[in-house]
């Protein structure tokens, strides 16, 4: 295996050195990753949080303004979500001790999937216990030995993994490239189904795909389309239905998959499409058959989540409008972001460098602002990943652009601006 190369000068050097000699157990390219930044104390993950999941939270004891939430609709502290959280939790007790399949199911998760299928516009839906494995579940659940599965090359961890569990055939074409997955299908064999599998919204970037050419050419090729569309969900579409819905393919999409950990401000996964798919699913998921259902207080959660999505549904304009401001304000102070031909709340920040990314991320926690800091080969470049929410104020915004723009050119991720010369 090929180790990546870093280099590092002047203090570090000697740290630098010191690093991969670990000899306790294999060292994988992350896990030296890891130990390297570790040792620089430059290492970002883990941080907890102290309190409410909001706008601001408190990390390390500060006061922090949160650019790194999913988020996405504001929900994660709005009162009648944590009410409704609450009163199950005195109905129902604390969980459920077993699966779906056996003494697991509550009424609770038979109206909440009643209630999800008729906001997707689907005959039926299935609920997981995590978003992680709604895909694994499904990919695996749904495809057979023989079968071929056509994957975007930058979909979701959870699909790459589910195509590993599957007994199907796996091809990848390049990411939102429509001439390389119609290559693709052109090549496969008559024998077997055919799934083309897609993120809706592509989490690091924000982008959608192009599901309409996707749809048309899964019809010319007689394959199957699933999205998973767990950023999508909640802001896209009539009311909140996500991508598929804004493109109005929903008809013509067989699966759609989401999680309940983002804009429903929850904990699952779901899957919906027509009857006869979940009912399949529903007994051959081993995602969903052999792990404990979702607890009561989330499964309570989510479906207010649903009713709010339709009720505050000024929530799905302001989530947009405040994307849209925050990179006008960084763009700006001249950071590099990635232009979305249809705007979601991902504003992705590209800093290049992976070691100045790190410092820079260190610092900008300390000054109070946090962002998702995403090393290769988890995107192209370094970048941070800003993400925004429904309830950010003009003020938060403009606050963090500031910071992030002071903080940069401390750090030498940004130029200072040149001062004018006077006569």
């Amino acid at each position: 295996m090929t180790e990546a190369k870093t280099t590092v000068t002047g203090s570090n050097a000697a740290i630098a050195a010191r690093v991969g000699k670990f000899e306790t157990f294999p060292q994988t390219p992350r896990v030296k990753m890891a130990n390297f930044v570790k040792e620089l104390d430059l290492y970002p993950y883990f941080i907890p949080n102290t309190g409410k999941i909001g706008p601001r939270v408190h990390l390390n004891g500060k006061e922090t303004i949160m650019l790194g939430s999913n988020n996405y609709m504001g929900l994660a502290d709005h009162p009648e979500m944590i009410q409704a959280a609450v009163d199950a939790i005195h109905k129902y007790g604390t969980g459920c001790t077993g699966s779906r399949y056996l003494n697991g199911t509550l009424d609770l998760h038979l109206e909440l999937e009643e209630k999800l299928a008729k906001f997707m516009g689907k005959d039926g839906s299935i609920c997981y216990s995590t978003g992680m494995q709604a895909n694994l579940g499904t990919i695996s659940g749904i495809t057979q030995k023989g079968d071929w599965v056509v994957s975007d090359e930058k979909n979701h961890a959870s699909i790459i993994d589910g195509c590993k569990l599957s007994y199907a055939h796996t091809k990848v074409y390049k990411h939102d490239n429509m001439e390389d997955l119609e290559r693709i299908l052109k090549d496969l064999p008559e024998e077997g189904n055919r799934w083309i599998i897609s993120d809706g919204v592509f989490s690091m970037e924000g982008n959608l795909a192009q599901i309409p050419r996707i749809v048309e050419l899964a019809d010319h090729y007689d394959a199957r389309v699933i999205i998973d569309d767990a950023h999508g969900v909640g802001y896209l579409g009539n009311h909140g239905e996500g991508s598929v819905g804004h493109f109005k393919m929903m008809d013509r999409v067989d699966l759609v998959v989401g999680t309940f950990s983002k804009s429903f401000a929850s904990i699952g996964g779901f899957v919906t499409g027509n009857e006869d798919l979940i009912d399949h699913l529903s007994n051959h998921a081993r995602a969903l058959i052999y792990s404990a259902s979702i607890p009561p207080a989330s499964a309570a959660a989510a479906i207010k989540a649903l009713e709010l999505f339709e009720r505050e549904g000024d929530r799905r304009h302001q989530v947009l409008e405040n994307a849209a401001i925050f990179r006008q304000l960084v763009e700006k102070s001249g950071f590099t972001t990635v232009p979305q031909v249809i705007p979601t709340p991902v504003v992705p920040i590209i800093i290049g460098d992976t070691m100045k990314m790190f410092k820079y991320n260190k610092e900008l926690v300390k000054a109070g602002v946090y962002t998702n800091p995403v090393p290769p080969p988890a995107a192209p470049k370094a970048m941070l990943r800003t993400s925004l929410m429904a309830t950010h104020t003009i003020e938060d915004l403009e606050e963090a652009a500031a910071i992030m723009t002071d903080v940069a050119r401390r750090c030498r991720v940004l130029k200072r601006p040149k001062k004018k010369k006077t006569s």
